[in-house]
């Protein structure tokens, strides 16, 4: 385990490769599961400005989940998720020319129409970040659908930390990115 500030890592971060390979897995993590991608509170305005900019991009499927649910659902727990199609497919997903999923809020930023990128869970993934009191945690979530993921991330010697970068440095600041790397580079945790 590393703590780092108050965040605590688990080592699987250190110490897997990953690398998303979407040409084998074709986006499947954005239709497994039970909900659509966590969101954090801060988040839920973003949505609200952000959708007429981003609803072009999504499917009829996707639009017409998002008018009868709404951008965002709560859950039985009392945390918010991105609107799912039957319960399944993120609503903010849409499929490419080869049948590959993106995410819709992602193209929309790729095309200049917003500034914001898509929800940093999904930036995030496979690390799963958990709030506690007076800490969070970050754990590796090993999931078989990216098994293709961790082969070529084995196979480009690139470990989670590395693949998370950018998503990391969005959430914690490239100084506290930079600590990390030393402390692990170090093995000073």
């Amino acid at each position: 385990m590393i703590e780092h500030g108050k965040v605590i890592l688990s080592d699987d971060i250190k110490e897997q490769f990953f690398v998303c390979n979407l040409e084998k897995c074709k986006g499947a993590c954005c239709v497994e599961g039970d909900l659509g991608a966590p969101l954090e509170n801060d988040e839920l305005p973003i949505l609200d400005k952000i959708y007429d900019a981003v609803e072009p991009y999504l499917s009829e499927e996707g639009k017409a989940a998002i008018k009868e649910q709404g951008k965002y659902v709560l859950d039985e727990d009392g945390e918010y998720s991105t609107t799912t199609i039957g319960g399944k497919e993120c609503a903010y997903a849409i499929y490419d020319d080869r049948g590959i999923l993106k995410c819709g809020i992602e193209q929309a930023y790729v095309d200049g129409k917003t500034d914001y990128k898509k929800p940093i869970s999904c930036h995030l993934y496979p690390i799963r970040a958990t709030k506690y009191d007076q800490f969070e945690a970050l754990n590796y979530d090993r999931w078989d659908i990216c098994s293709p993921a961790c082969d070529f991330g084995k196979e480009l010697g690139v470990e989670v930390y590395k693949f998370l970068k950018e998503p990391l440095i969005r959430k914690y600041g490239q100084a506290w990115y930079d600590e990390l790397v030393s402390l692990i580079q170090n093995g000073d945790y």
